[in-house]
């Protein structure tokens, strides 16, 4: 029976953030709200409060929490008994000010994360950054929860943190636990589907919009650091071969970046895998029907569709990630 899913794309949600910009309009299709800083776009999001709708399509208008529920076995494949809803959140961030300091639990940490939820491992891949970026990623050494504490209360936090100057293309792994902020650049991120954060610091400034300071978690937050979580610097790619490199592999996701102007095959039999365009465009190609994909989207191949070719109108950068089934082995996109 032929499946109703096909390789579907999703209308990014956009998100006010103090620390945003206006950016993010040169790299999506869909007009940003007026007069707002727009610090993230949620490209794939199965959140109650943010649920990623199909763009186009028999499905247009459906929610990728519908399509969980109502498709389980055709969208998830072999995945389809691990999981209640989509295990991944994507966004684009545009980092025109700083963010808060920050941390995430980890998925053992129970007790400060809510029901429902997880912990939060992330990543990101740097797709513009200026001489006066800065990401910040782990602490120095001989930091501890006491003399972070201290510099909490005395506005001194950003010595106990590693900092380096990204550029374009920088993969950075930020697994839970790990403090980290960062500034003047935009970036792809792909991170467990939980929105569990715990602002450690936040520069002693005030949201324009409501003339006050954020609120801080500062005891949540230091009882969730790692504190030998250090130094964090850019991944080192793997090359796998066919103009593809694996950039992170973890036990939530794996994400391949693919620099080709040749066709290529993408997708895989039985599994669910997720293309992000960052640069260039091309076309998909799946049973009697080609799609565009542009730079910015987000396409999701359900695991019915499987393996596909791809072929770019000139060179394209995709991301094609992968949600890991940690009783199988790890398979390459090719």
């Amino acid at each position: 029976m032929k499946s109703i899913l096909y390789p579907l794309k999703f209308e990014p949600v956009y998100q006010y953030r103090l620390w945003g910009g206006r950016k993010l309009e040169s790299l999506l299709s869909k007009p940003l709200p007026k007069n707002e800083s727009i610090g993230e776009a949620w490209i794939l999001s199965d959140r109650k409060d943010h649920a990623s709708k199909v763009s186009d399509g028999p499905l247009q208008g459906y929610t990728i929490t519908q399509l969980m529920k109502q498709y389980p076995g055709e969208l998830m494949g072999k995945l389809k008994d691990r999981f209640d809803r989509f295990p991944l959140l994507l966004k684009f961030l545009d980092c025109k000010e700083v963010l808060s300091v920050q941390v995430h639990p980890s998925d053992n940490q129970k007790k400060y994360i809510p029901d429902g939820d997880t912990g939060k491992t992330e990543a990101w891949v740097v797709l513009e950054a200026a001489k006066d970026s800065l990401i910040y990623a782990g602490l120095t050494p001989g930091t501890n929860k006491q003399n972070l504490s201290k510099a909490v209360q005395s506005n001194s936090v950003e010595k106990h943190l590693h900092s380096f100057i990204p550029k374009q293309g920088d993969g950075i792994f930020i697994h839970s636990g790990t403090v980290h902020t960062l500034k003047g650049a935009i970036v792809f991120e792909v991170q467990e589907n939980s929105d569990v954060t715990f602002r450690l610091y936040d520069w002693d400034r005030t949201d324009t919009k409501t003339g006050k300071h954020r609120e801080l978690q500062v005891a949540d937050a230091l009882a969730c650091i790692d504190f030998e979580q250090i130094n964090i610097g850019p991944v080192i790619p793997v090359n796998e071969g066919d103009k593809t490199e694996k950039l992170f592999d973890d036990d939530h996701f794996i994400v391949w970046r693919t620099q080709n102007d040749s066709s290529f095959t993408v997708g895989y039999v039985n599994e669910p895998r997720i293309l992000v365009c960052i640069e260039g465009n091309g076309e998909l190609y799946y049973e009697d029907y080609n799609f565009s994909v542009n730079k910015g989207d987000v396409m999701l191949l359900p695991a019915s569709v499987g393996q596909c070719n791809f072929r770019p109108d000139n060179e394209i950068t995709l991301l094609e990630i992968a949600i890991p089934d940690k009783q199988m082995p790890l398979t390459n996109p090719q």
